[in-house]
């Protein structure tokens, strides 16, 4: 087991991430004013190097994690990340927003392949840890909604990016002094944490959450990326304020966090499958309701949304930690997010577009199919007895 000072920054790494991933979508009002755009919708497609990165950077930080050490790629993350968005503060125009934006989304893929692997080597219980990190992540959308909207209207959206940025320096010296080295990488440890599946069982798992993580992703990105401009478009002009806007948004993805731990203990006491089904099959309403919402009623309907949307994701990782021997954890997990992020990522590019055709009405019906698709996945993902024995984690 980590010691506790271990364990709470990789958690805040965690909020780090999803944070910084998030600044440019609550700030791309005030970006694209400065920059010439009459609509924001037509500068949202500048952010798409970042989640394409996010993905597919996965590959080579999963590998670099398992065989150089985990420790030190969470010190390329911290680092990188803070430079990054440094960078985006200085950007003088789209694409050199974008070029930043991509360098953020490159470091930023490093977290969960590697971030969560270290997490969860030797816990005892693995889906009550993973339900808080996940509250860790999802607290860093609500501060990236909160603290923007308030650094946006006191000092401009370049401090925004520019005082995270410092903050993420100093993180990283305070990682890399706290944490002790590792006595060797995890590829090459004897005595890794078996698992109890045949072979068939893990590469059908492995299909299961690769697919499932990337229609899911797409609800994801499509809802985080764009729930600041539909709030906004929903109270019919009531909230052009940023802090105050972003202060509403913050407080729907804090309470919508609480659904990662609620899960989290729960995919530790009962069956997998069932549960994993029955939390997407409940995006469905909350999709269709939003779709349909004004005022306040949007943003009751917004928050279950965000619950269901939250409370899917600690699923994937739950999968891993049963399915994958720690040796190999971050490679695998690289892999998969690779592959669904890759494609999620698209979701970023086409949101300016879809809203500018289709209107958020009809996206939210689309998202209803996508979020059936996911369920429809997890009925593929291999049964399991109620009470088979866990694998270590």
């Amino acid at each position: 087991m980590h010691a506790r000072p271990t364990i709470l920054l990789l958690n805040v790494a965690h909020a780090v991430d999803h944070m910084f991933l998030l600044i440019f979508a609550t700030a791309v009002g005030s970006i694209a004013a400065e920059f010439g755009f009459a609509r924001w919708e037509d500068l949202m497609p500048y952010g798409v190097g970042a989640f394409a990165m996010f993905g597919l950077g996965s590959l080579p930080a999963g590998r670099l994690g398992d065989l150089w050490g985990r420790r030190a790629m969470m010190g390329v993350f911290f680092f990188g990340m803070g430079v990054s968005a440094l960078l985006a503060a200085l950007a003088q125009g789209p694409w050199q927003l974008a070029a930043a934006l991509t360098l953020i989304g490159a470091f930023a893929s490093i977290y969960h392949p590697v971030g969560i692997p270290m997490l969860l080597q030797g816990a005892a219980r693995p889906g009550a840890t993973i339900g808080v990190n996940g509250l860790a992540g999802n607290l860093g959308i609500a501060v990236a909604a909160a603290v923007t909207g308030a650094l946006m209207q006191a000092l401009g959206w370049r401090a925004a990016f520019a005082v995270p940025g410092v903050l993420c320096l100093l993180l990283g010296a305070l990682f890399l002094r706290v944490v002790p080295p590792e006595a060797e990488a995890p590829a090459r440890r004897k005595g890794g944490a078996g698992v109890a599946y045949s072979r068939a069982q893990v590469l059908r798992a492995l299909a299961v959450m690769t697919v499932a993580s990337a229609t899911g992703g797409i609800l994801f990105n499509l809802t985080t990326n764009g729930n600041a401009q539909l709030l906004a478009e929903r109270f019919h002009g009531l909230m052009t304020d940023p802090a105050r806007l972003g202060a509403v948004l913050a407080s729907v993805y804090a309470m919508a966090s609480l659904a990662q731990v609620v899960v989290g203990r729960l995919i530790d006491r009962v069956a997998l499958k069932p549960l994993y089904l029955g939390v997407v099959l409940m995006q469905v309403p909350a999709l269709l309701l939003l779709s349909r919402a004004e005022g306040w009623w949007a943003y009751a309907a917004m928050l279950a949304m965000m619950v269901f949307i939250f409370g899917a994701i600690p699923f994937t990782d739950a999968m891993i930690a049963r399915y994958v021997d720690d040796a190999m954890r971050s490679r695998v997990a690289g892999l998969r997010l690779a592959v669904s992020l890759g494609i999620s990522s698209l979701a970023v590019w086409l949101l300016g577009p879809l809203v500018k055709g289709l209107g958020f009405s009809a996206l939210l019906q689309l998202l209803a199919g996508v979020a059936l698709c996911t369920a429809f996945t997890v009925l593929w993902l291999p049964a399991e007895a109620a009470g088979r024995q866990r694998p270590a984690a």
